[in-house]
């Protein structure tokens, strides 16, 4: 009933018998290419298995399949003794139970690959990068390599992608589509020919008012056109505020005579929130204009429209760019922000003022080298319950960096304060018994001069030996411990409480003679004259030693009504022959002499 054998194809005739089953009526054809394939690997898959067991050859012709691997194609190819047009042996092959098995093949030396083609993948990198000095390494070391501070490295996962966007490229196209074409290619240039015909006294425009002193001397002078400023603080500092009323005196143009516009955007107030803060504030110019987005490119095209003076952007870490990696408030989109914001203010010459939000520890938040990026760092220092403010400046690149604003906060907004001394004094006082333990110090902070009090409390039977409040607890422990050697107080059984009034910090050593003074006062029960102060440094052996800028510091007591000081001998010298009027100086040499000069009298 069954043939024996089947015909043989004499044109290709297998390398091994065929094998014959009178069950089935099947001719196993052997597949050798695909064998050997199969064989070393050990697969056991289901659909490969059912290719070679297909009943599709029951009771046909044999039919010599093979599969072999096309170098060019980069794929496995199947041919047989039957000669199909083109597409129908394409769609085979595409379609066939091969590409199915092996599509999933991730064996190490696998060939099946080409079958669908495929995208070309973005390829992705992971840096960890310092969110407190933006050093950058390729991998998590627990600490910072570059500033050694603890857990301060993120992880950032950088996509490599053609189409990558950043902050020079979107400044320069929208800068250049906004100014007039230059002839010819920049150039190096002599530094002479750079400052011939330039007024450096013009090239600042200032700020009127008050308060525009203030901030034009944190400043160095004035702002400078095209410069990039970032101004940090705590947040209800007054950061907003204070920018709000700097845009409002560049508006009004008092400066040049006639107004100009002002750009306002913010990324965390509607429009209308920043107009009733305005209100409230009593700002009404008509040429501060006020905008609300979070697109830089979006914001450079509104500032393309209306050629503003100035630029103020709150805050940085609320404004995005297109096509850069993270969101908004990330290392990366705070760095390539304000890298299209620079680009911007120094093309076109218009100043740029940047806020920054700040971390726990009171750094501007965002990578180090944002604060590298700009041109000035300023600060808004403030106490919690206090309504005065301060305005430093931690880097200028066009003035000094030891100049102080001192505002006070009310309903209307900030002031500029005209004494900054009668911030640290106490109201008021007559010579009695109970006020024992003041002293009055002048201190410096950048070229500013500031006339503090200090308060000394010496208390037997306490249980507390010592506390101190704005002045540095291995100084005081210093000061104490040469009175008790040097001077001769007995000192040990008391408690020492020590205080700066306002919640000022005592910071140089201009002050340590006038904290000796306090302490002798409240331990001697003497007063001191509302009508002295004191200036000099305290040495180890009692000395006293002379402190920079005396003169100065001398005559801002003279114009604040004091009539004495007590200054090192060496200093009474040197300034014996200037006229101050009726101030006197009180010259001595140790802690000795200021105690027979002050607690003993005639």
């Amino acid at each position: 009933m069954f043939p024996k054998t089947l015909p043989v194809n004499p044109k290709n005739p297998p390398k091994f018998q065929n094998l014959y089953n009178p069950l089935l009526c099947i001719k196993m054809v052997p597949f050798q290419t695909l064998y050997a394939r199969t064989h070393f690997r050990n697969l056991q898959i289901h659909k490969l298995y059912r290719s070679f067991h297909s009943t599709k050859y029951l009771y046909k012709e044999p039919i010599t399949v093979s599969t072999v691997y096309d170098p060019v194609t980069g794929s496995m190819v199947t041919k047989s003794n039957e000669e199909p047009d083109k597409q129908q042996r394409g769609e085979r092959l595409l379609n066939s139970d091969y590409a199915d098995a092996f599509k999933d093949d991730r064996s190490y030396g696998s060939v099946m690959k080409g079958f669908g083609g495929g995208k070309k993948k973005c390829k992705s990198k992971s840096v960890w990068v310092c969110s407190e000095c933006g050093y950058s390494d390729g991998q998590w070391w627990g600490y910072c390599r570059e500033c050694k501070n603890v857990n301060t490295m993120k992880e950032l996962v950088d996509v490599v992608d053609s189409g990558k966007t950043n902050g020079f490229q979107v400044s320069e196209k929208l800068v250049q589509s906004w100014l007039p074409k230059r002839a010819g290619e920049a150039v190096p240039l002599r530094l002479t020919d750079v400052n011939r015909g330039v007024n450096q006294s013009d090239w600042r425009f200032p700020l009127s008012g008050l308060f525009g002193d203030e901030v034009s001397r944190v400043l160095g002078g004035g702002l400078v056109p095209g410069s990039l400023v970032l101004v940090g603080g705590d947040p209800g500092v007054g950061k907003s505020t204070l920018m709000l009323q700097i845009a409002a005196i560049i508006a009004e143009g008092k400066e040049i005579g006639k107004p100009a516009p002002v750009l306002y955007v913010s990324g965390e107030e509607s429009v209308e929130q920043i107009g009733n803060r305005a209100d409230r504030m009593e700002i009404s110019t008509d040429e501060l204009f006020l905008y609300s987005s979070t697109d830089i490119e979006d914001i450079l095209v509104k500032a393309q429209a209306l050629s503003p003076r100035a630029l103020i952007i709150d805050s940085i870490q609320t404004v995005h760019l297109a096509g850069v990696t993270g969101s908004a408030g990330g290392i990366y989109q705070v760095k390539e922000c304000t890298a299209a914001l620079l680009r911007f203010a120094k093309k076109t010459d218009v100043p740029v003022f940047l806020i920054g939000h700040v971390t726990k520890s009171g750094d501007i938040a965002g990578p180090r080298v944002l604060e590298h990026i700009v041109d000035a760092v300023l600060y808004m220092e403030g106490e919690q319950y206090s309504s005065h403010r301060l305005l430093r400046a931690f880097k200028n690149r066009f003035g000094s960096t030891d100049e102080l604003g001192v505002f006070e906060m009310s309903p209307c907004g900030l002031k500029a304060v005209k004494n900054p001394s009668e911030i640290f004094l106490s109201e008021e006082r007559s010579d009695s018994e109970f006020l024992a333990g003041l002293a009055i110090a002048v201190i410096m902070d950048g070229s500013r001069t500031f006339v503090i009090e200090i308060q000394a409390l010496c208390a037997t039977g306490s249980s507390l030996s010592r506390q101190v409040n704005g002045v540095q607890a291995g100084r005081a422990d210093m000061i104490i411990a040469v009175l008790m050697k040097q001077a001769g107080l007995k000192l040990q059984s008391n408690a020492i409480f020590l205080n700066v009034v306002s919640g000022a910090s005592l910071t140089e050593t201009a002050g340590d003679l006038a904290v000796a003074a306090a302490i002798c006062s409240s331990y001697l029960e003497f007063p001191i004259p509302s009508n002295m102060a004191f200036i000099g440094e305290v040495g180890l052996g009692g000395e006293l030693r002379m402190v920079p800028k005396m003169e100065k510091r001398v005559s801002t007591l003279a114009k604040l009504g004091y009539r004495k000081c007590v200054v090192p001998e060496p200093a009474a010298k040197l300034l014996r022959g200037l006229d101050f009027g009726e101030f006197e100086l009180l010259g001595c040499r140790t802690l000795k002499d200021v105690i027979n000069t002050v607690f003993i009298t005639s």
